[in-house]
């Protein structure tokens, strides 16, 4: 049975929330809370979609009001959990959260679109790999570049850093060193703190945190963390698939794959062949 939290008890819980919900989820969601019986598994499949929503979200289903024993990161749960009334409370919160400029709503699409694609391949990868994780991969690849937002947000030349920082990624320079230099901080950085004020599972954030670093975690034979690197080995895959660096980095190669790769895949179990075949089928199904 869910349990009804009123619009202030909404704001309170949002403090700190900022990264940006995508324009026309807002809109698919105003459209749906105004139908006469409104479909929870239509508003969770929406909210699912966008980093921001989704957040809120599970930041207030983990919090203490509802006392759960596990943090969970499915959103479908979590709306259940909230119940429709709270669900449009949260949804008229995010809405008035400020306008945005139209060259704002340009630059984060590159956010939201890479954003709900690697979300869509690291389930479908899951599922593939026989991860017992499939709602934690799709959360990760949700969530790992929240921190994109935030820094654009801090830093107008933020997007030209960060294109910077994937042309020279590789064995010797991680994407994060460069914008460590330019901002003596990065947006895994940022991604981490704020899953960490979203309540999400340290298992997550643990790997929001790390995913520019895997090329160290899969090259330590001693790292006992079996849990990040399965993670991770899923979201570095998702990434390439997704081709992240061309989105994000507007770069015509993926560096820090061509470093990566081999550890991964060896790490997974699959030979080149095996993921050239699996990465076509993925993009055949359009889950990315």
């Amino acid at each position: 049975m869910s349990q009804e939290l009123s619009a202030e008890q909404i704001q309170q819980s949002l403090q700190g929330i900022s990264v940006p919900p995508q324009p026309q989820i807002m809109v698919d969601l105003q459209m749906e809370q105004y139908m006469p019986d409104p479909d929870l598994e239509v508003i969770a499949r929406l909210i699912a979609q966008d980093p921001g929503l989704s957040g809120s979200l599970l930041k207030i289903v983990n919090s203490p009001y509802y006392g759960l024993s596990n943090k969970i990161v499915s959103i479908q749960r979590a709306v259940n959990l909230l119940g429709s009334r709270s669900i449009v409370n949260l949804i008229n919160a995010q809405s008035i959260k400020g306008e945005m400029s139209d060259d704002t709503i340009v630059t984060l699409n590159r956010f939201w679109d890479t954003a709900q694609d690697v979300a869509m391949t690291c389930l479908a990868l899951a599922k593939r790999t026989g991860s017992q994780a499939v709602d934690e991969a799709y959360a990760l690849g949700l969530f790992h570049d929240c921190g994109v937002p935030l820094m654009l947000k801090r830093f107008p030349n933020y997007m030209s850093v960060l294109e910077e920082a994937y042309a020279s990624a590789g064995p010797e320079c991680r994407v994060v060193d460069t914008e460590n230099r330019a901002f003596n901080t990065n947006h895994a950085v940022v991604g981490y703190y704020t899953a960490k004020s979203w309540r999400l599972p340290e298992h997550v954030t643990d790997a929001i945190a790390n995913h520019h670093n895997a090329l160290a975690i899969f090259s330590d034979d001693a790292n006992h963390k079996p849990q990040l690197k399965n993670l991770l080995a899923i979201l570095k895959m998702a990434e390439h698939i997704c081709a992240s660096y061309r989105v994000l980095g507007n770069q015509a190669d993926d560096h820090e794959w061509n470093a990566i790769g081999p550890l991964v895949l060896d790490h997974i179990g699959l030979s080149d062949y095996d993921f050239e075949s699996l990465k076509l089928s993925i993009r055949e199904l359009g889950a990315h």
